[in-house]
């Protein structure tokens, strides 16, 4: 076969591909416009021990968005509905999608607070991102408790990152020191509260005893963490139960008993 023969046939059989392709999305894109919206679908992704957003919250939220079960399921505004959720507090990412079947499907996940806040008779989540968000109703997540004067500004219904560079860089050291204690074998269950003195300064309660340490500003960990592993291991047994009310850590190569 000549080579020219050959190059037309191939244009040919291009061609006659392109409109076959053309014809099947013709139909689909038919079928979609008169497809309506049956129904939704629902699904939490995350894996949290209990949930702060349900597959009938997203639903009720919904109703902000507007009437969509009976309408043509290509009139369905996909980025408005993730815009709609997204907004709320406890929902860290939407995405919504249709089916052919005329079924809306939204994957949620949610937020995962790294520490609970409590300061002014307001309290607030974080998570590992520094994002602050409301406490939820549903349920009350276990994580951290830090209190006392948290020098972050926080309205209540807040939610979002702190404005002030100050108040981001203390909330980003806190969340560093929070992910050190929990990846460490020893001190990962020891502590139950963190109170914050003026000036941001932190004082560590553990969850037996009645020693308070003072850790000072949320850095140094590793020396810091070691002298508080020091005074466990030689200081405390050497005494009673009971004898030191204070323990402070903040400086270098001293542990200061009171």
């Amino acid at each position: 076969m000549k080579a020219s023969l050959r190059f037309t046939l191939s244009l040919a059989g291009t061609a006659l591909l392109a409109a076959l392709l053309l014809l099947v999305s013709g139909a689909a894109a038919r079928q979609r416009h008169l497809t309506t919206c049956k129904g939704l679908e629902v699904t939490i992704l995350d894996s949290l021990q209990r949930s702060f957003v349900s597959s009938e919250d997203v639903k009720r939220y919904m109703a902000d968005y507007g009437d969509y079960i009976g309408q043509r399921i290509d009139s369905v505004n996909l980025k408005k509905v993730e815009d709609l959720l997204d907004g709320r507090s406890a929902i860290r990412k939407s995405e919504a999608y249709v089916t052919r079947d005329g079924i809306l499907h939204i994957d949620i996940t949610q937020r995962e607070p790294a520490v609970r806040f409590h300061t002014g008779g307001n309290g607030y989540y974080a998570d590992e991102s520094g994002f602050l968000f409301p406490l939820q109703s549903k349920y009350t997540a276990r994580v951290p408790i830090i209190d006392g004067a948290v020098p972050v500004t926080v309205p209540k219904g807040f939610k979002g990152r702190p404005e002030d560079p100050k108040e981001q860089l203390w909330l980003d050291q806190v969340l560093n020191l929070i992910r050190y204690i929990s990846h460490d074998k020893t001190f990962k269950d020891a502590f139950s509260q963190i109170t914050v003195l003026r000036g941001g300064e932190l004082i560590l309660i553990p969850r037996s005893g009645s020693e308070r340490f003072y850790f000072g500003q949320p850095g140094g960990f590793d020396g810091k963490f070691e002298r508080i592993r020091t005074y466990y291991e030689a200081i405390a047994p050497a005494k009673a139960p009971g004898t030191y009310r204070s323990v402070d850590v903040r400086y270098d190569k001293q542990i200061i008993c009171r």
